[in-house]
């Protein structure tokens, strides 16, 4: 294994002393946020570099030993170099990981998606079942998840439902769902027994902040309206619904599960700057496009990615060609090994581009 480039990491221990010292100063609001999250960010790598560096000593000391003419202290200090070996590379791989560049948003919260589509009704169930499915996998992760609006099938399950899941590392771990995910099923209202196949889409974006993304108050239209549909009958009585226009680029969000007309405006908002990044982002990587040819990361929301099929109790992942056979439980949120297999290939795809540059 080619050893880490010392420069490296004096870098990143000269950059976290700075940030610290700097985060002591008198900073604006907008850059003691950035500096705040660098620094956060930071920290645990410098922790492995110092631990790196303390182990690299220890086998030095023990190379020293073994030079030594007593064969006591080269016995010793043969015994306790291969475990020290073991976790230096350990240590290595770890910083390897963490000096792949990042994504600016992985500790962001994210805004989830799920529309239903080819299937009709059998859609929108599905649409429903793959929600709970995400709301499960989030309370195991300790997140909570709130729903920003809402559109109920005819037969139950969702035509579509828009939710913010907050917590640590949200991001990270669900920004591989986006994309087609195919149902295959025997519907109840089928009487023949046959298998139909139906999909939904999920979508998966970052929230972000007024840091991340400047929104100028000229470009937007706000219209106020009445709630439609389920949420009580304060809905015929006040105009808390909010409409957002973003002039520019077209993109309209509306949000009316809060009573409030103030609240639904800032989540309408919160909507609208994760769908602009998201936007710049996809544009981004277009452009990148004939320079990577990564499975995982593609984020193509047309993509066939994921396929449950219910009579053979299997979950496949067509773009790590993974297969499980624990459609209950997955179903139920259990889809962590589904998520980190994901992450892995991912980090794997980075180390592998690294070391050809």
């Amino acid at each position: 294994m080619i050893s880490i480039p010392e420069h490296r990491l004096d870098a990143l221990l000269h950059r976290h002393a700075m940030v610290e010292r700097e985060l002591a100063t008198d900073l604006k609001p907008e850059e003691y946020v950035k500096l705040s999250r660098e620094f956060s960010e930071l920290t645990p790598v410098i922790d492995t570099i110092k631990e790196y560096r303390a182990i690299v000593g220890e086998i030095a000391d023990l190379d020293a030993m073994m030079a030594d003419t007593d064969p006591d202290m080269r016995r010793m200090a043969e015994a306790e170099k291969p475990s020290l070996q073991e976790k230096r590379e350990e240590l290595e791989k770890k910083i390897r990981l963490a000096l792949i560049p990042k994504d600016a948003m992985d500790d962001h919260d994210a805004i989830l998606e799920i529309r239903a589509g080819t299937g009709g009704d059998e859609a929108a169930l599905f649409a429903g079942d793959l929600f709970r499915m995400y709301e499960r996998y989030a309370a195991r992760q300790g997140w909570t998840v709130e729903i920003l609006s809402i559109s109920e099938g005819a037969k139950g399950g969702f035509k579509e439902i828009i939710a913010e899941v907050h917590g640590r590392g949200v991001f990270a771990k669900m920004k591989f769902e986006s994309g087609v995910h195919r149902v295959q099923r025997v519907p109840d209202t089928e009487t023949q027994g046959r298998v139909h196949t139906s999909a939904a889409t999920v979508a998966v974006l970052p929230e972000v902040e007024d840091v991340d993304i400047q929104i100028k108050d000229d470009d937007l239209k706000i219209d106020t309206m009445r709630a439609q549909g389920a949420g009580g009958q304060h809905v015929n009585k006040t105009e808390s619904a909010i409409r957002i226009t973003h002039i520019p680029s077209g993109t309209i969000v509306f949000v009316q599960e809060e009573r409030s007309q103030h609240k639904n405006k800032a989540k309408a908002l919160k909507m609208l700057r994760a769908k602009l990044y998201d936007e710049q982002r996809s544009k981004l990587d277009k452009e990148r496009s004939a320079d990577r040819k990564s499975q995982v990361g593609s984020g193509d929301r047309s993509e066939r990615i994921r396929t449950y099929n219910y009579p053979q109790g299997r979950i496949t992942d067509h773009r790590i060609n993974l297969t499980l056979y624990k459609l209950p439980a997955a179903m139920e949120g259990d889809i962590g090994d589904l998520i980190d297999a994901l992450i892995t290939e991912h980090q794997a795809e980075l180390l592998a581009a690294e070391a050809a540059a």
